[in-house]
């Protein structure tokens, strides 16, 4: 298969409503998308990123009325969230429509939802006949990709089309929470944290894993995920540690005397936007180890230290 590149989000729809898969861009992280109206291109997706088929996908609208054709339920919590965050950074897990096919949801009958904020994504939606069902447009397992170098350097050869456009500007994948039942749930931490979440529902919970066995409800919470070729060792600027000759840092503060590569974040926004890039630096360049600082379980810190943890094989 040739993969086709295009800046043209009309050419890119076209092959999703041909049957074709495309990876596009958003603010969080590229997609790799299928339309939920084409089952044979669903399965094309799980094959072209090695994905467990039990991994639930986001199923991304463009607009609010599409919401219809993928929820049969939109409770009272939903419409606040979706109110306050739509468009943006946010999956909210509802109750599926019968239209939603069960690969797209692992069997489940509930389906994460999403409509992204990225201009480009929004325009591309836009084009295509059908709801869009998009996992992160990368291997299984590596560090997703946050520009469309890094899709093609992955996936060229395994898709139909990537739509180019500028790198994710947040870097790290969307909120999800979980509003099927009664009281909403965090499943993944993302740009919009658990304290915003709270400001508009004061209920909101944490999800926390009870029985392993259990199919996930969103992605990121079963499979290793994010991982670079080199090992991930957490640095506190206070420690000694002795460092080899391959080694990296990325962090806040300053890196430990020694390594090879580094990157000093300003803010915790710029940490989650390079996250991912650095770590696939960091394999084109040899490194072994990467020295990570692992911030506070708080506002957007909590989101990165989420990826870095399961990234480190913690989770």
């Amino acid at each position: 298969m040739q993969t086709i590149l295009t800046d043209s989000a009309e050419e890119a729809a076209d092959f999703l409503n041909c049957g074709g898969i495309v990876a596009f861009p958003t603010e969080t992280v590229y997609g790799l998308g299928a339309g939920i109206c084409h089952p044979e291109a669903i399965k094309k997706v799980f094959r072209a990123k090695g994905r467990p088929g039990d991994n639930p996908l986001i199923v991304h609208i463009y607009c609010l009325e599409q919401l219809a054709d993928v929820a049969s339920d939109i409770n009272s919590n939903a419409r606040v969230l979706i109110e306050r965050f739509f468009p943006g950074p946010l999956t909210l897990v509802l109750k599926k429509n019968l239209l939603v096919p069960d690969s797209v949801t692992a069997g489940l009958e509930t389906v994460g939802i999403r409509c992204p904020a990225n201009q480009v994504a929004r325009e591309f939606l836009s084009h295509c006949s059908c709801p869009v069902a998009a996992p992160s447009a990368n291997l299984s397992g590596l560090p997703s990709a946050t520009n469309w170098e890094s899709v093609y350097e992955d996936l060229n050869g395994k898709i139909d089309c990537l739509l180019r456009g500028k790198p994710s500007t947040i870097g790290l994948e969307s909120t999800i929470v979980e509003c099927s039942g009664t009281l909403p749930v965090l499943l993944r931490a993302g740009a919009i944290t658990l304290e915003q979440l709270r400001a508009v529902l004061p209920e909101i919970s944490v999800y926390t894993v009870t029985d392993e066995r259990e199919v996930p409800k969103s992605p990121g919470l079963k499979y290793p995920h994010y991982a670079p070729k080199a090992s991930i060792l957490f640095y506190n600027v206070n420690e000694t540690v002795t460092i080899g000759p391959s080694s990296a840092y990325i962090g806040l503060s300053d890196p430990p005397e020694g390594v090879a590569l580094f990157k000093i974040c300003k803010n915790f926004d710029e940490y989650g936007r390079e996250l991912f890039s650095f770590f696939r630096y960091c394999d084109a360049h040899d490194i072994k180890v990467i020295y990570c600082e692992l911030p506070a379980n708080t506002g957007f810190g909590r989101a990165i230290r989420d990826r870095l943890l399961r990234a480190a094989g913690r989770l």
